[in-house]
């Protein structure tokens, strides 16, 4: 090869950021899991040689792990900013975060496809069940504080806590489905603040 075009073909090499190789895996995953993250399949799926792919990341483990730490760090910040996103409405707090969560679900039909994937390896990989379950954890925290602000009673919040997630779980299952009619999200929603949050109201 001349030395020139190697140099060039070198240098085009690292056109591709990091992110796009993430990209292209969390495709990957919403379309058949995460045994469907191939090396040579995203390359020419992006277009480009394999060697580009060495440019961001040691081997498929590190983009694996990489691609599930940027899914963590994005829901901590959503958590994190749920947290934040209080008013002097304790009730409209919750009906605000059951939005939230559904709309995040539906409005994202892709990032709730991984996640059901991801939840998927963690049944094989212990370190990503660990992951889940600090995730889940930091979940349940915020619905806690939103609970035991609306209720002011600590063990009434814990076990609404864990009902309205559940709910919430259940609820990005039914969404996952292909062709669901547009009132399914409403339903949910309906069903979730009628028996979660209006019926729970203090006395």
């Amino acid at each position: 090869m001349n030395p020139e075009n190697k140099k060039r073909k070198r240098s085009e090499t690292p056109r591709l950021t990091r992110d796009d190789w993430l990209d292209a895996a969390f495709q990957a995953v919403v379309e058949g899991g995460f045994d469907n993250v191939r090396v040579l399949v995203i390359a020419q799926t992006l277009g480009v040689t394999r060697g580009s792919f060495y440019w961001h990341f040691n081997d498929h483990a590190d983009l694996v792990s990489s691609l599930i730490e940027r899914w963590r760090k994005r829901e901590v910040e959503l958590d994190r900013a749920l947290q934040l996103d209080a008013t002097e409405d304790p009730k409209a707090d919750l009906e605000h975060l059951l939005e939230a969560a559904l709309a995040h679900a539906g409005a994202d039909l892709e990032n709730m496809r991984f996640e059901l994937a991801l939840r998927g390896l963690g049944r094989r990989d212990p370190a990503v069940a660990e992951m889940l379950a600090d995730v889940d954890a930091q979940r349940m925290a915020l619905f806690h504080a939103k609970f035991l602000r609306y209720t002011g009673d600590p063990k009434k919040a814990e076990d609404l806590a864990a009902l309205f997630y559940l709910a919430v779980v259940g609820s990005y299952q039914a969404l996952s489905r292909p062709m669901n009619p547009p009132q399914v999200k409403a339903y949910l929603q309906g069903v979730i603040t009628r028996y979660l949050i209006e019926q729970q109201a203090p006395p």
